[in-house]
């Protein structure tokens, strides 16, 4: 039986014992306020973060194994009372993906990574991504220079970590494949250069983020707690840490290490999903110039930036560290 037929069967089963444990419970809520589910406060809770993890694990589906245990988590809460459930997943304030796609700063967000697509589509069309290639076949000459360019292009560009991935990812394909460098190590070095710097630098989208979710009338400057807590985010900096010692030391381990070998001998996938084998290539601008790719980034990480403390009325007479720290993220990035 396959794997993708025995994970279904577990979840059915897992299901079916959810029913017969919350048949003792009310399917209606009496009152809003001070409603709990059967599974409040119980190793039950447990179960949707076991569902999805554990059919992904047997199944390789993510989409499925987490919509699965969305289901799960929704059923759970609304003590299998179907109309309480579809309004749980769709429109509790807490979660619901009605309400949380109404909402302004994600709806913000999800423009700003059309908006960042279509750019980077455009780059690529234009050959600045070509032309930096090029260049970098020039420079860099081997496997570990290539893992370190992607490791310090991403450093560089620490406005967003989703512009992040999106740029790091385009331009430095290319060069990785030519050094034999796995598609799985390319994407944890630009996962491991993303958010950790974002996180850390006082000028992202994170920092106006989390600077900006400190209330009004505390009278606590954000942006200078931010500053504060950068010393300790252990996360960050121990992942930042931890992929320069990877990659410099060559320190490759488990299915990593398989990757990597099968990389050096011409596989670069390993896996059965093998993402951009077999496409076309695009037809480029071969006479572009690496300043094609290099211009538009720094142009659109300063828009940013400036759009950002825009919104924070930095233009209005608020100074430089009070407009970041009252900045509108979502916003500003699509303004940049």
């Amino acid at each position: 039986m396959k794997k993708k037929q025995i994970g279904m069967l577990i979840f059915i089963a897992l299901i079916a014992v959810l029913c017969i444990i919350s048949f003792r419970t009310p399917g209606t809520i009496a009152d809003s306020e001070s409603y709990r589910c059967a599974a409040y406060s119980t190793i039950l809770s447990l179960l949707p973060p076991v569902i999805a993890i554990g059919l992904a694990l047997i199944t390789k589906e993510v989409y499925t194994s987490l919509l699965a245990g969305i289901v799960a988590g929704a059923l759970l809460y609304s003590n299998f009372n179907v109309e309480l459930m579809i309004n749980t997943m769709f429109f509790n304030e807490d979660g619901g993906m009605v309400y949380k796609l109404a909402d302004s700063w994600n709806v913000g967000i999800l423009v700003f990574l059309v908006m960042l697509g279509i750019l980077v589509s455009m780059l690529n069309k234009a050959g600045g991504s070509a032309a930096f290639g090029r260049w970098a076949s020039k420079h860099i000459k081997t496997r570990i220079g290539a893992q370190i360019s992607v490791m310090l292009l991403g450093v560089l560009i620490f406005v967003d970590d989703y512009f992040n991935c999106l740029t790091v990812g385009s331009v430095m394909r290319p060069v990785t494949d030519r050094h034999k460098v796995s598609r799985a190590k390319l994407a944890y070095i630009i996962d491991a250069t993303a958010a950790p710097v974002c996180i850390i630098a006082p000028i992202s989208s994170w920092a106006a983020a989390v600077t900006s979710s400190v209330p009004a009338d505390s009278n606590i400057n954000g942006f200078a707690v931010f500053l504060q807590t950068i010393p300790y985010n252990m996360y960050a900096i121990l992942t930042l840490v931890m992929v320069v010692f990877v990659t410099v030391m060559r320190v490759d381990f488990g299915p990593m290490k398989k990757h990597e070998m099968n990389a050096i001998a011409g596989d670069l996938f390993t896996t059965p999903g093998r993402p951009y084998e077999g496409n076309e290539e695009e037809i480029v601008n071969d006479r572009a110039h690496v300043l094609d790719l290099a211009l538009p980034v720094v142009v659109l990480i300063a828009s940013c930036i400036i759009a950002m403390v825009y919104t924070g009325g930095f233009f209005s007479g608020a100074s430089f560290v009070d407009a970041f720290a009252g900045a509108d993220a979502s916003v500003g990035l699509v303004l940049g």
